[in-house]
């Protein structure tokens, strides 16, 4: 992250030193804001508007390639597919761990105290399994209507700004990526994927395929 800044903050200065037609050089013609504070927002929009989206395409095709009979269901329903983008969202939860929240005041949750001040870290894959809010949440399926309330986007005032944006180009590029390939299948047993375990945004390092 502090390589990425630093890339990122000499790039803004390259930006001012020689404008082009592009959102940073709009952002530094504007006048109004840091080399600091355009470097974070170039960073907000590299890793939540293109990281996420783009890691989750890649989840997404390798849980659907792994449960073809899901994406039997969706190739002979294409309606399913708003729905079943949700239902993607929900199983593999591409953000792990939700924004730092700090307590206002103490509050007790199932037994555990947190005191005033106090900082913790949702996990977003057990809000997304919670049986309490979602039918047979360990199994993926496409087919069930949308179950609401998953926070792979985040909720109320704290929802990602782009989730309209990165549910459109989820319903459109699943679609048009097995549509164009309706034979691909994964190249190497499921096991063998390399799984992004090691990241702050979930995912597959590699994911080889066949058609």
């Amino acid at each position: 992250m502090t390589s990425l800044f630093g890339y990122l903050y000499e790039l803004v200065g390259a930006e001012r030193a020689q404008p082009a037609d592009d959102l940073l050089s709009g952002l530094v013609a504007d006048g109004e804001l840091s080399a600091e504070e355009i470097t974070g927002m170039a960073m907000l929009l590299l890793v939540a508007g293109h990281e996420t989206t783009a890691s989750m395409l890649g989840l997404g095709t390798f849980a659907l390639l792994e449960h073809p009979s899901q994406l039997a269901a969706l190739r002979a329903d294409p309606s399913l597919w708003d729905g079943a983008v949700e239902e993607l969202l929900r199983h593999l939860s591409v953000a792990h761990l939700g924004p730092l929240r700090a307590a206002l005041e103490d509050v007790e949750i199932t037994g555990r105290t947190i005191r005033k001040g106090q900082v913790v870290t949702p996990s977003i894959p057990a809000a997304n399994r919670d049986p309490r809010r979602f039918d047979d949440p360990e199994t993926l399926d496409v087919t069930k209507p949308a179950q609401a309330g998953h926070l792979a986007l985040g909720h109320g005032i704290h929802q990602c700004l782009g989730h309209q944006l990165a549910r459109v180009e989820m319903r459109m590029a699943y679609r048009a990526l097995f549509d164009r390939f309706p034979h691909l299948r994964l190249a190497v047993p499921s096991e063998e994927v390399p799984m992004r375990t090691d990241m702050t945004i979930y995912g597959v390092h590699r994911l080889p395929v066949s058609w």
